[in-house]
């Protein structure tokens, strides 16, 4: 940049105030500054938070996609977005830092440099699974920690009094007290939405996420530490607040975007708004002295409005329930309001402090700031104990026990009802026996320890109420194979909006029902009667006209046990409409004079291995409401056949083999299980989620009404190479009862599975002597079948049309035959 010379020399008379004057001295005037440092950081700090967000929506949305697509989320995605936003906001970082000589935008280049360090280094804290959140938020706190720690032991400032020169008097007079206050009660402000619309996990998942939240305040205040500030003005204003709010807030961004696991890390990028309310508590409002050279202090305010603002969505937020498959009113809606409100609050927050305080900190009292953040916990309090949901719903663990259950002494020759009851009862008693005798250490063990435990034997295995420290030690017993998360779902504000149809009801047959041929069936007089089919899904409509009469009744037909109801009940649909196309009168239903019986393994659309055996063991042995699965179980009232259109992928904490002991104990019980193939094709091997892939299960496909295996339908070859699915049923658009006595259309596999409930209903029905034959039953099935057209993209035909298109009219004329 050049400097103006001096002027001409005067030429003619002065122009002064009288002839002759002497010549006033020349003024070049105010330096000019290069204004392009300055413009290059206003894009660098846009292309910053650009990046960052639009990483966090990417890997979200991609885990997302995998998991609707094929059943799991892919692994690394959410990690690689945030370390590629990482070196994408470091790069023109390191030119701010290095290259201008302004200090502000030098400083500037620094924060956003190490800003972008953080995102990297704690996106790739994401590769941890996301059932295991606890450890995420250890390594979360651990890493955080040590960042600041090595910010703190790194950075020297030679303009800041070092501590052991600063005095409480000093402290104060800087209005370090009051804006540590004043930053705590618009901390609990912005708390406040979190404790409202969110509920806590376990309590040790609840300590971490504070610790981690306390890492991550830290390794903020650290990056925009007290030097970070003076360059905008130490003295507070405007400036401080506008221009040190914005150059804060890129950093936050940064630091934001790599916290929490995918999908809350989301609600994370509403952070940087706390910035503004930082920078108007910055506590340098008085002049600087000459001092000693110290290490920079870090940032009291911002560690405390990080902190808060980030231990709402750890604390109160399971990342797990931040998913596409709980619609409507359900976390993922209450977490984007909570973190709205958030916003709007510390943006109200920065504007009021900014304007009250003028900048200045020194202008607040200490009792004034005192009062008021007691105030604030006060109503913080109220806030979590009245209208919020207070107390832990932490995540269990699943313990599964190394001694499992040998059935192979069951006579499986036994058939007709008579047959069917005996070797119930005989697999319920082996299956008692083995897990009282092997769980007995265990189960002392945690009597002992005051623990809270389920034990269950379908497959042997407990779930137990714990953390992190109990799973290391159940782990390192001899008697345990393995343990795994058993997720389960927090509490909402306000119960979730039930789910009903709008379509007319059937006039008759409807057209799934014609297509399997089941109207054909009835013409012969064969509708199911004498059958009962047991449903475990979201539940059913007792009360709609297709299905009340049905209901088996008694007080063994109906279990509840994510929420206790004592008769059928369903909000979220999915069972009621699944129930109705296996048992359902008026047009929708396969087998329309079976009964039915009913269990609630799903709750808004989620569930776990230990809800699945819940249900499981009700259908195997049904007992009393309030009984003892172990002890009131009356296996001579289970169902002949069982529908189930659900499927325990990883995200609900089950692996492809968790449940196939309790498929092989229907198998020997000779209770038909009917499973749906899953909605993750077209992609081949795509039948991996628990219970479809097992041999002893009847695997439904779904096709469409012109008889083409639909596009969602799920492949095989299942794991081993097991052909599947087994059969096809018409799965798109199918008319079927919803909630409130209504009916509705709804595509999937988990509609096609219970048309081959029904068909086995009818069957049965038609030939009781084939009640527990299930190779007899199964051959029927298959061999009385009308092919499909499929793509052949998956090697042989079987997998991906199976034996074809189930025809209940030619399986019960074959019963009747035989």
């Amino acid at each position: 940049m050049t400097v103006p010379g001096p002027p001409p020399p005067h030429q003619g008379p002065y122009p002064g105030p009288w002839p002759g004057a002497p010549m006033p001295p020349w003024d070049p005037g105010p330096p000019r500054t290069n204004p392009w440092p300055v413009v290059g950081a206003v894009f660098a700090g846009l292309w910053i938070a650009v990046v960052t967000v639009v990483a966090q929506w990417i890997g979200w949305f991609v885990e997302q996609l995998g998991q609707a697509t094929t059943g799991d989320a892919p692994a690394g995605v959410a990690a690689i977005c945030g370390v590629v936003a990482a070196v994408l906001a470091a790069i023109p970082s390191l030119l701010l830092a290095l290259l201008p000589r302004s200090p502000g935008v030098r400083a500037a280049g620094r924060a956003w440099l190490l800003g972008a360090i953080g995102l990297a280094a704690f996106s790739l804290l994401r590769l941890v699974p996301t059932l295991e959140h606890e450890l995420y938020l250890l390594a979360l706190a651990v890493a955080a920690t040590a960042g600041a720690l090595l910010l703190r032991l790194t950075g020297r400032d030679k303009g800041e009094i070092s501590e052991e020169s600063s005095s409480a008097d000093d402290a104060n007079m800087d209005g370090r007290w009051p804006a540590l206050l004043l930053a705590l009660g618009a901390g609990l402000a912005m708390l406040a939405p979190w404790l409202w619309a969110g509920a806590l996990g376990g309590l040790t998942e609840t300590l971490l996420a504070a610790a981690a939240s306390a890492a991550v305040g830290w390794f903020a205040a650290a990056v925009l530490d007290e030097p970070f500030w003076r360059a905008y003005g130490g003295h507070g204003g405007p400036r401080m607040v506008l221009v040190g709010g914005l150059v804060a807030g890129v950093a936050l961004a940064a630091i934001a975007g790599g916290t929490g696991q995918t999908g809350t890390d989301l609600a994370m990028l509403l952070i940087p708004i706390v910035a503004f309310t930082a920078a108007a508590l910055q506590p340098h409002a008085r002049t600087p002295r000459p001092a000693r050279p110290g290490r920079r202090r870090a940032s009291g305010p911002v560690a405390v409005l990080v902190a808060a603002a980030a231990f709402g969505p750890l604390g109160f937020v399971d990342p797990e329930e931040v998913t596409l498959l709980l619609t409507g009113r359900d976390v993922p809606y209450w977490t984007a309001v909570a973190a709205g409100c958030m916003w709007l609050v510390a943006l109200v927050a920065g504007i009021a402090y900014g304007l009250l305080l003028g900048g200045g900190v020194r202008r607040a009292r200490t009792p004034v700031a005192a009062v008021a953040a007691l105030l604030l916990v006060a109503a913080a309090g109220f806030v979590y104990a009245g209208p919020g949901t207070p107390g832990l719903y932490g995540d269990r663990l699943f313990v599964v026990m190394a001694d499992q259950a040998d059935l192979s002494g069951i006579d499986t020759t036994r058939t007709g009802q008579a047959g069917r009851d005996a070797r119930a009862a005989d697999v319920y008693r082996a299956l008692v026996t083995q897990a009282d005798t092997s769980q007995r250490d265990l189960r002392a063990a945690l009597d002992r320890f005051g623990l809270d435990y389920t034990p269950y034997y379908l497959v042997n295995a407990i779930e137990v109420d714990a953390g992190a420290g109990v799973r290391a030690w159940l782990e390192s017993r001899d008697d345990v194979a393995e343990v795994r998360p058993s997720p389960l779902l927090r509490p909402l504000p306000e119960p979730v909006g039930t789910s009903t149809g709008s379509a007319d009801a059937p006039g008759g047959p409807t057209s799934a029902i014609r297509a399997v041929g089941a109207d054909q069936a009835w013409s012969q007089g064969v509708r199911g009667a004498g059958i009962v089919v047991g449903t475990s899904d979201s539940g059913v409509d007792g009360g709609h006209p297709a299905l009340r009469d049905g209901f088996r009744g008694g007080d063994d037909s109906w279990l509840d046990p994510w929420n206790d109801t004592t008769a059928p009940t369903d909000h979220g649909g999915h069972g009621t409409h699944t129930i109705g196309s296996a048992v359902g009168d008026g047009g929708i239903g396969v087998a329309p004079d079976a009964q039915w019986v009913g269990c609630v393994n799903l709750d808004r659309n989620l569930g776990s291995p230990a809800r699945y055996l819940d249900c499981l063991q009700f259908m195997l042995a049904p007992f009393p409401a309030g009984g003892d699965p172990f002890r009131d179980g009356r296996p001579q009232r289970a169902p002949h056949v069982l529908t189930n259109s659900w499927g325990c992928p990883a995200i609900e904490g089950c692996e492809t083999g968790t449940l196939a002991g309790a498929t092989a104990a229907f198998a020997a019980a000779g209770i038909m299980f009917v499973a749906a193939a899953g909605n993750t094709g077209p992609a081949c091997d795509s039948i991996d989620d628990a219970p479809a892939p097992y041999a002893d299960v009847l695997t439904v496909g779904s096709v469409d009404d012109t008889g083409t295996v639909s596009d969602f339908s799920s492949r095989g070859p299942a794991e081993g190479g097991a052909a599947k699915p087994d059969v096809m049923a018409p799965g798109e658009e199918v008319l079927s009862a919803m909630p409130g006595g209504t009916y509705g259309a709804n595509s999937g596999t988990s509609m096609a599975t219970p048309h081959v409930a029904g068909e086995v209903a009818l069957i049965w029905s038609a030939d009781p002597a084939l009640i527990g034959d299930l190779p007899a039953t199964r051959a029927l099935i298959t061999g009385n079948t009308v092919p499909v057209r499929a793509s052949g993209d998956c090697g042989a035909p079987g997998n991906e049309s199976g034996a074809g298109l189930i025809s209940a009219n030619q399986a019960v004329r074959a019963a009747l035959g035989s």
